[in-house]
């Protein structure tokens, strides 16, 4: 059943509405969700996977199975070889996105002297969107955080996005003496209940030329808003929509999660994400402090509300739409996830997220391809793509490689019985060159960050790698079971420690 467009109490076949968009929504299925944007299903994960999707998928399953019954040891011959393949090529492209950062830095930079050039009466609006949901025990930190913007106050419009059933944040927060520039904005109470659809309502209400998003616990650099509004000016004439600043932690020495936790974060948005700027690929963004000209975010349709990684989702859109995104030398710094049951939430809601944004953006893939010259495509599929299978096939790969080391005698020939000649040496270059530079990846984000103490933990990172593989299969079944269900990770745990 086609989703059907709801406006007011009207009702119609869905289609690209120019009206306002506040209260617009859907019914799809007899459910009624409300969205505040006029963003097409097509383009949506309010349907999770589409009929031709799912004949490509039992298609590929069929030949598999067929494959084992006639000659299984041909059909896993071939696996490997793919399988193997790919792990070479995200090898390849990670060193070339590593020694392209390193040689150059990618980055938007802006100095000192740029920002003091800056005179307040020429500086315009700014909407700041602060999304709640029963998190009111980490706002006075923020509006401490907030406080410590250099941009005029009078010129700030920060809203914090309440849910309406949110009757206790809602309670403490009357309760506080709030700046003046700052606004309590209710998000009607609807579904579905999700970060994205709130930050939709607030574009709506939003006052400012430029727009953010920043988490209640995130703490971010001073001088973010100028620095992003001069990236601005700097990359007028690049099609440039979406200005990203770097996170990192606060708390990041508050055990051996959140120092994890980091050496990830610094490998991501200090080598990789710059390294994709540099070549025009695709950024998935981070889920807070980027940066938009609101007239640009409205053009994009805002949010999609039922992508759980919405951020992902609207930096493959802004790149598929020939459009791009900046990276800036201004960090946000957030508080790590410290226990191990919030983090694997949390974990599994991103890379349920990353599942939405593939199998959307998979519907029409054509969509990346502009121009024949255009690599969008490749890029796509080893930034979400790969990363989302390399996580359920990393287990199955260890546990292959450690028994063919354990039982060499008995288990060695079958398994090298697998491997064609070139690709045995390519899995041999990634166990052992792959292996090392992946570590040393994160030894080299810690080291451009001045992390040193941390740089030790990198040895121990393949435990990490497998918390997340475990937090990939129940992604996977709540992508199946509740695909919009939104985890909430609990946040504050810093205070407390």
């Amino acid at each position: 059943m086609p989703p059907i467009f709801v406006q007011g109490e009207s009702s119609k076949n869905f289609c690209h509405q120019k009206s306002n968009p506040l209260n617009n929504g859907l019914v799809f299925k007899g459910n009624k969700f409300i969205t505040h944007t006029n963003l097409h299903p097509k383009y949506s994960a309010l349907e999770t996977i589409q009929n031709h999707q799912k004949l490509v998928i039992i298609g590929l399953l069929t030949i598999l199975l067929l494959g084992i019954i006639v000659n299984w040891h041909q059909t896993v011959l071939i696996t490997i070889s793919v399988l193997t393949i790919l792990y070479f090529a995200d090898l390849l492209f990670n060193l070339f996105l590593t020694v392209k950062t390193l040689r150059k830095t990618p980055e938007i930079v802006v100095n000192k002297q740029e920002i003091s050039l800056l005179q307040d009466k020429d500086l315009p609006i700014y909407t700041i969107f602060c999304p709640l949901y029963k998190e009111w025990q980490v706002l006075p930190d923020f509006i401490k955080s907030i406080s410590k913007i250099n941009w005029p106050k009078n010129k700030l419009d920060v809203q914090l996005l309440l849910e309406e059933d949110d009757k206790k944040t809602i309670a403490e927060i009357k309760k506080m003496r709030l700046p003046n520039h700052f606004r309590v904005i209710i998000v009607p109470h609807s579904e579905p209940k999700t970060k994205p659809k709130a930050c939709n309502y607030g574009l709506h209400h939003a006052q400012g030329e430029y727009a953010v998003i920043y988490d209640a616990e995130d703490n971010p650099d001073p001088n973010q808003l100028k620095k992003a509004f001069i990236a601005f000016q700097k990359t007028r004439k690049n099609n440039v929509v979406c200005v990203q600043a770097k996170l990192n932690f606060y708390n990041s020495h508050q055990n051996i999660l959140t120092r994890f936790f980091t050496m990830e974060y610094s490998l991501w948005f200090d080598l990789i994400l710059p390294g994709l700027q540099s070549i025009k690929a695709p950024i998935p963004l981070g889920g807070t402090s980027n940066h938009f000209r609101t007239k640009d975010l409205k053009y994009l349709q805002g949010w999609d509300p039922f992508n759980v990684t919405e951020d992902c989702d609207l930096g493959i859109r802004i790149a598929k739409l020939g459009l791009h995104t900046a990276i800036i030398n201004s960090t946000t710094l957030e508080e790590a996830n410290s226990k191990l049951g919030n983090w694997f939430r949390q974990r599994s809601r991103w890379i349920k997220g990353y599942m939405q944004t593939y199998l959307v953006h998979m519907r029409r893939p054509h969509e990346f391809i502009t121009d024949f010259k255009n690599p969008n495509i490749l890029f796509f599929q080893l930034t979400v793509g790969g990363k989302i299978l390399s996580l359920f096939i990393n287990p199955l790969m260890w546990i292959m490689t450690i028994s063919y080391f354990l039982f060499k005698d008995s288990l060695g020939p079958i398994i090298e019985s697998f491997y064609l000649t070139p690709v045995f040496y390519m899995a041999i270059f990634s166990l052992i060159i792959g292996n090392f530079f992946y570590i040393y990846n994160y030894m080299i984000g810690c080291a451009k960050r001045e992390q040193w103490d941390i740089i030790k933990y990198a040895f121990l990172v393949p435990f990490y790698w497998l918390a997340i593989s475990l937090a990939a299969w129940k992604a996977l079944f709540q992508l199946v079971t509740k695909p919009h269900y939104w985890e909430k990770t609990v946040h504050g745990l810093h205070l407390k420690k």
